[in-house]
C-alpha cells in the first residue's frame, strides 16, 4: 500500500514502519509524523553539499570520528523506546559520529556529535525550528545550518545546561571555526560558489 494511503489510516510511524518503505523514496519521521523529502535538492544545494562534504572529509579522514552524508539514517530514540519503536528518524545532510558504538549497518542511533542541515525552501522551517529543538533535546554537540541563498553558515553549540548557546554566524568571506573540533577551519569561499561561476567556459573538451 502506498505511504499516502497508509497516512490516511494512521498518523504515527516508527522505525519498524520506516524499514518497510521503498528504498527509492526519502522520508523522515519526527515524533511519529512522516515527512516526504522529495523532490530532490536543487543544484545550489548539491554544489554546496558536495563542496562542504569534501572539505570535511579531508579533515576527518585522519580523525577517529567518522563522517557521513545523506542519505544516512539517524535514529533518535527517547529514553524508553526500543529501536523498532523509535518514532524519530532523520537524514541530516552531513553528520559526524565520534562514538563507534552508535553506528551499525543501518546508520546511527543516538545523537551525532555534529549535524549539518542545508536549507531548502521545503525544509527551512523544519531545520530551523523542529530539528533544532530535536537536536538540542537529544544532545547534538554542534549544529550547523547552511543558508545557500545568503551564503551563510550558522552554528549552535550545546552548553553545560543542555541548551544550544548563542548563534555564531560565518559569511562567505570568513573562516568557519568549529568549537568541538578546534583544528577544523574552513574557508567558506571554497564552499559557496561565486555568482560568475556559471559564466566560465566548460572544462569539457570540445568535439
Amino acid at each position: 500500500m502506498p505511504l499516502a494511503e497508509k497516512k490516511c489510516k494512521r498518523d504515527f510511524f516508527t522505525w519498524a514502519d520506516y524499514i518497510t518503505w521503498p528504498e527509492n523514496e526519502r522520508w523522515e519521521i519526527i515524533n511519529g509524523e512522516a515527512f516526504d523529502m522529495s523532490p530532490a535538492p536543487g543544484v545550489m544545494h548539491q554544489e554546496v553539499s558536495t563542496a562542504l562534504s569534501g572539505l570535511l572529509y579531508n579533515f576527518f579522514s585522519e580523525h577517529t570520528c567518522r563522517l557521513f552524508h545523506a542519505p544516512f539514517d539517524v535514529k533518535l530514540p527517547e529514553n524508553d523506546e526500543a529501536i523498532e519503536e523509535t518514532s524519530t528518524i532523520v537524514q541530516p545532510d552531513i553528520v559526524v559520529y565520534c562514538d563507534p558504538e552508535k553506528l551499525d549497518e543501518h546508520g546511527g542511533t543516538g545523537a551525532p556529535d555534529l549535524a549539518v542541515e542545508i536549507l531548502s525552501p521545503s525544509s527551512s522551517k523544519r531545520d530551523l525550528i523542529d530539528k533544532m529543538a530535536l537536536y538540542e533535546r537529544h544532545g547534538v554537540r554542534e549544529y550547523w545550518v547552511v543558508d545557500t541563498f545568503n551564503k551563510v553558515i550558522s552554528i549552535w553549540n550545546l552548553e553545560k545546561d543542555g541548551k544550544f548557546g548563542r548563534e555564531q554566524t560565518f559569511r562567505r568571506e570568513d573562516q568557519l571555526k568549529s568549537t568541538i573540533f578546534p583544528e577544523l577551519n574552513i574557508s567558506l569561499e571554497k564552499v559557496f560558489p561565486e555568482a560568475s561561476r556559471k559564466n566560465k567556459p566548460s572544462p569539457a573538451a570540445k568535439r
